[in-house]
């Protein structure tokens, strides 16, 4: 006869030891008038070690708020941090206004008002772009984005916005996207910058036509007419599926199975336990 055995049956391949993740933060927003485009958020991708049986926390960051102030010159704001275990993604910076613009994940553009570029997050983004002179050129600088720095306003007079930065691509979702474009650059009387793709917002003249960065791309806002609120930002973590399903999450993640993986979306904050 044959001695009885213990089998203990871990889940696939073996214990789960490590899970590939996306973070992207809030992008910034534009400032308004002739202001520049808001940074795009922090973007973070890599692999991270994880135990099974320890919960780990998901926080979304949210855009920068809109401005909303036609007719005044003013700074955009700030995206807020998403968060996925001990990784960080900063903030978009917001667009340069009444001053100099924001530092951030990328930086904000600079404004027409002949004032310092926001700069970007070593590893997370790139530069917002120049402004102006502040008399002839009143035109913003574009937002950086994940994958470039904004550009710079261009002539002849009165200025055009410079475009926002490029986002950067990933496929961590089953599908190759591009994220967390710059907003483009607003002007006095000329023509706005593009956003940069990934999301990034449109740049229009000092009373409208301004747009918002993409939702759950961390893209900028658009500096012109309202300075556009920023896009919220995304977390993403997958692993192979010759692992077993995680044990549990909390926030209503997206979840599937494709490519290969085990595909885990959060665009509200919450949690998982492998």
């Amino acid at each position: 006869m044959f001695a009885a055995k213990n089998f203990f049956i871990t889940g696939g391949v073996g214990v789960l030891s490590s899970v590939d993740y996306l973070v992207i933060a809030g992008g910034g927003s534009g400032g308004s008038r002739f202001a520049g485009g808001g940074g795009a958020g922090g973007f973070r991708s890599s692999s991270l070690a994880v135990t099974t049986g320890t919960p780990y926390t998901v926080t979304v960051g949210g855009g920068g708020a809109a401005v909303n102030s036609p007719g005044a010159v003013q700074n955009g704001n700030s995206g807020t941090n998403s968060v996925f275990s001990s990784i960080t993604s900063t903030g978009g910076g917001g667009g340069g206004g009444s001053g100099a613009a924001l530092n951030g994940g990328s930086g904000g553009g600079a404004s027409g008002g002949n004032f310092a570029i926001g700069t970007g997050t070593s590893g997370q983004g790139n530069n917002g772009g120049a402004g102006g002179d502040g008399t002839t050129y009143l035109a913003g600088g574009g937002g950086g984005g994940a994958g470039a720095v904004g550009s710079s306003y261009t002539g002849p007079f009165p200025g055009t916005g410079g475009v926002g930065g490029l986002g950067a691509v990933s496929d961590y979702s089953g599908t190759s996207t591009t994220y967390a474009g710059g907003g483009g650059g607003g002007t006095f009387a000329g023509t706005g910058g593009a956003g940069g793709t990934g999301g990034g917002g449109l740049g229009a003249t000092s009373n409208s036509g301004d747009t918002a960065g993409d939702p759950n791309t961390g893209s900028g806002g658009g500096g012109g007419g309202n300075g556009s609120g920023g896009g919220s930002g995304l977390v993403i973590v997958r692993y192979p599926n010759s692992y077993s399903a995680a044990a549990s999450t909390t926030g209503s993640p997206t979840i599937s199975n494709t490519g290969g993986y085990r595909i885990y979306k959060w665009t509200g904050s919450g949690s998982i336990t492998f």
